[in-house]
């Protein structure tokens, strides 16, 4: 393993601070994630994993703690320095794809790397050699209503892959996809991390899929379990 990659100490989230209805879902969450692993955490609906899914993807902040992403202290960063953290240290692979509609595969791949200033035969070059590692060359000047929902996926991974992140994080990537599919999507997260070296972090309900990662993480009413042990610091 290489250098430590993601940070997380006693990470609180509430909602609704000082109000009478204030709610506390995060409850003081410790978390580290080193270069190059495969880590799922998993949790049922309403366990708090989008709440730390968002944080740990720089989307929200926590209300208190300390999170340190690639060097970064990210309590300490503006939101513009966010901004560019998200599109160039992070990968986001969601469940419903967020794919851009009415543009094709190969323009929402570049997208990504034409907010970070990559000029444009580059950007091309680039999101063709990542549609290829995909296996989706054949598909790049197809729009997303013209693609299954296995293909969206994989130019969703691409798009990930677009900056070369620290990190990719997937919410729930085989949530809207069926068994086969699902696992097909899974393989490539695999070659990823297993070819290229990507550190992945998976935020799933499906412990089967979670049981195929290096490292399984357990969600459960706003704490974070390793085996039976509580993940705090």
């Amino acid at each position: 393993m290489g250098k430590r990659i993601i940070e997380m100490r006693h990470i609180v989230k509430r909602f609704y601070i000082g109000e009478p209805n204030e709610l506390e879902i995060l409850h003081g969450i410790g978390l580290s994630v080193d270069e190059g692993e495969f880590v799922s955490i998993v949790g049922a609906s309403g366990s708090g994993k989008s709440t730390l899914m968002n944080i740990i993807g720089a989307l929200d902040r926590a209300t208190e703690g300390s999170y340190l992403l690639d060097g970064t202290v990210i309590e300490d960063a503006g939101d513009t320095e966010l901004s560019a953290i998200r599109n160039q240290k992070i990968g986001f692979v969601f469940q419903n794809f967020n794919l851009i509609p009415r543009t094709n595969a190969l323009q929402n791949v570049e997208l990504p790397m034409m907010y970070a200033g990559v000029p444009a035969r580059e950007r091309t070059r680039r999101a063709k050699e990542l549609l290829a590692m995909v296996e989706m060359e054949d598909r790049m000047y197809h729009q997303p209503n013209e693609l299954s929902g296995g293909q969206k996926q994989r130019v969703a991974i691409a798009r990930a892959m677009a900056n070369d992140p620290a990190i990719i994080l997937a919410d729930e990537p085989t949530g809207a996809l069926d068994s086969k599919t699902g696992h097909l999507v899974m393989d490539l997260f695999h070659k990823l991390n297993r070819e290229r070296g990507k550190t992945i972090v998976l935020i799933t309900h499906n412990g089967e899929l979670a049981a195929e990662t290096g490292r399984v993480l357990t969600m459960s009413d706003g704490m974070l379990y390793a085996g039976e042990r509580a993940v705090g610091a």
